[in-house]
């Protein structure tokens, strides 16, 4: 009669440990369990920890509720101004409502993948070549509650859309690069003429700085042959301004006009006068006044 209740005990336990091996049930910290009995979705939704549930009556479903990391795949559009461009993207997402994740969706990460493709495509068939390259935040933002708008009713919040790459064609990085040589060269241009703007007038007031001061410009002139002179192999040719030359005649005392010796009237030289020239007779002359006479 022992033997029997023994055996009849044993085989309770096993029975009993049976069950509870197959109704046991862990969740984790960072998931919930959804519970199907018959098929229909019970109320409680377990929390994290040692649950139990009825063999062969219940199905517990665990849904993760940790934020989801999902590469976009590179999406191929055409801009607003005609460019085609192909954008990747990556969107971050977690489920607030596990039930509905898996009631209302049959996959809710498939469903958020799809419509992030075709948020993505949307976006860039909406926005210029310029959004995509230096306006992301915007474009992010808006590309966030396109995807978000449908996925509330599936129990998943968007947490976060960056677009990660903007590839463009070979000949669009070309040109790119072209104008932005052309804009640089032009504020080259632009900061070089107005530097020489500058100098032209400092260059004007030094000159007429130098314009009082003539020194001024004859110790300029030296201060360049020494600067040129600095290097032994040039030859130098050095000018000799006019302005030089005045000042050194200014500079230079002027000569008093010659006073002659002035003489007495005894020793002035008498001129002596000379027999005044008589008139020459040509040949004929002479004939003709014998003739007369």
């Amino acid at each position: 009669m022992v033997e029997e209740l023994v055996a009849a005990g044993v085989t309770v336990a096993s029975a009993g440990a049976v069950y509870v091996m197959a109704a046991a049930r862990v969740v984790k910290q960072y998931e919930r369990g959804v519970v199907f009995r018959l098929g229909r979705l019970r109320p409680e939704v377990r929390g994290p920890g040692f649950t139990m549930i009825v063999p062969g009556i219940d199905k517990l479903r665990k849904v993760n509720m940790q934020i989801v990391t999902m590469p976009v795949p590179g999406q191929e559009g055409i801009t607003r101004d005609n460019v085609t461009v192909r954008v990747d993207a990556v969107v971050y997402f977690k489920v607030t409502a596990p039930a509905e994740a898996i009631v209302r969706v049959e996959d809710y990460r498939f469903a958020v993948a799809q419509m992030a493709q075709t948020s993505l495509r949307s976006i860039i068939g909406k926005s210029e070549l310029d959004d995509l390259l230096s306006d992301r935040e915007k474009l992010n933002q808006g590309l966030e509650l396109m995807i978000d708008s449908p996925a509330v009713e599936w129990g998943v919040t968007i947490d976060r859309v960056e677009i990660k790459d903007v590839s463009l064609p070979e000949t669009m990085k070309r040109s790119m690069a072209r104008q932005a040589e052309a804009d640089r060269e032009r504020r080259a241009r632009v900061i070089n003429a107005d530097a020489e703007l500058q100098a032209s007038k400092k260059l004007a007031e030094a000159a007429k700085e130098m314009s009082e001061q003539p020194a001024a410009l004859q110790l300029r002139l030296l201060q360049t042959v020494v600067a040129v002179a600095a290097e032994k192999n040039s030859t130098l040719v050095l000018p000799f301004p006019v302005e030089l030359l005045r000042f050194l005649e200014r500079a230079a005392p002027a000569p008093g006009p010659v006073q002659q010796p002035v003489r007495s009237v005894e020793e002035q030289p008498v001129q002596e006068q000379l027999p005044s020239p008589q008139p020459r007779l040509e040949p004929g002359s002479e004939g003709s006044n014998s003739r007369q006479d």
